[in-house]
């Protein structure tokens, strides 16, 4: 009897048992580290989560306030950000959420966020700098920066940097900054910052925002040495949240179905952010990039490179001075 390896995959048991399969993997995985398991309290502290609307950003939030922290959820729409707000308050009981807006694609919003903040708030404990996008569609913003760069990196240096007196007068206080491992991907070109010599392939433009997050969090700590406040980066996971909502529908297809059995969730996906913010091991613990599965690992060379990080910085801090 003659068969080809194609009669193999087009019989239906190979579906399946490749669904089969891929349903055992999604029940067995479990997490090295579970925040419901750590009894750390926030209890007078103040937390500001980025993009907290969705996702990750909004467990995360959750999260903080399960704890009793203060928190502001910092989110671009109020629509959506009034959503999470109403949820968060009914979920834990916790009516200290508070909603502010911030778009930190805009130099503009970034500052008045910041000015608010310095206006209402006495302290400032943590800060997630969680909210970020990808295949956005081509553009320059009206600060002459590409949209991504401008989302992903450019508002968050310039919101840390303006909150930074907060944080250190509020120490010992964390700073948590959401890359990715797709930062292993990305190059530092500072042409791209404004758009220039980049290529749009799918997550190219993402992989270097996401390099840059790590090469400035490292930076940032060590010049942060010495004064109460940590700043540590990580890899979240690959997980199911609308981070694919600005590309086509059969990739966003694709990731979904995929997703669905090997992909993590949100909630799993906030776990290393959380754990970076609160757990107590880590107490004292900066420049570091914790994995997925809350583990330290060595970032990509160029976050190591401490001349790059040197440049990176200043780089960063001319762009956001005012002219």
């Amino acid at each position: 009897m003659n068969w080809e390896w194609s009669d193999l995959y087009s019989h239906p048991l190979w579906m399946v048992s490749s669904v089969i399969l891929a349903i055992i993997v999604r029940a067995q995985r479990k997490p090295l580290w579970n925040p419901r398991a750590c009894p750390v309290r926030l209890k007078g502290k103040t937390a500001i989560v980025t993009g907290a609307n969705t996702g990750i950003g909004k467990f995360i939030a959750l999260d903080f306030a399960r704890r009793g922290a203060r928190v502001i959820l910092a989110c671009r729409s109020e629509a959506r950000g009034t959503a999470a707000l109403k949820e968060i308050r009914e979920s834990t009981g916790n009516h200290d959420v508070h909603l502010r807006l911030l778009d930190t694609s805009s130099m503009e919003s970034v500052r008045k966020f910041a000015a608010q903040i310095l206006e209402e708030e006495k302290e400032l404990h943590i800060l997630v700098n969680n909210a970020g996008a990808s295949g956005l569609p081509i553009q320059i913003t009206a600060d002459g920066l590409e949209i991504t760069f401008a989302t992903n990196h450019v508002g968050p240096f310039l919101l840390t940097s303006l909150l930074l007196d907060l944080l250190k007068k509020s120490a010992p206080a964390r700073i948590v900054n959401v890359a990715s491992a797709m930062h292993r991907r990305g190059e530092v070109d500072f042409a791209h910052f404004h758009g220039e010599k980049l290529n749009h392939g799918v997550n190219r433009v993402y992989n270097h925002t996401k390099l840059h997050n790590v090469i400035w969090t490292n930076e940032l700590a060590r010049r942060l040495q010495g004064t109460g406040v940590t700043a540590n980066s990580l890899h979240p996971g690959v997980v199911m949240t609308d981070v694919m909502r600005n590309y086509n529908f059969i990739l966003r297809l694709l990731f979904n179905v995929i997703g669905f059995f090997f992909f993590k969730t949100a909630e799993e996906g906030a776990f290393s952010p959380i754990y970076c913010a609160v757990a107590e091991e880590n107490e004292g613990i900066t420049g570091k990039y914790f994995d997925s599965d809350c583990s330290l690992v060595l970032p990509a060379p160029p976050a190591r490179d401490l001349a790059l990080g040197v440049k990176e910085y200043e780089f960063c801090e001319r762009l956001i001075a005012k002219p």
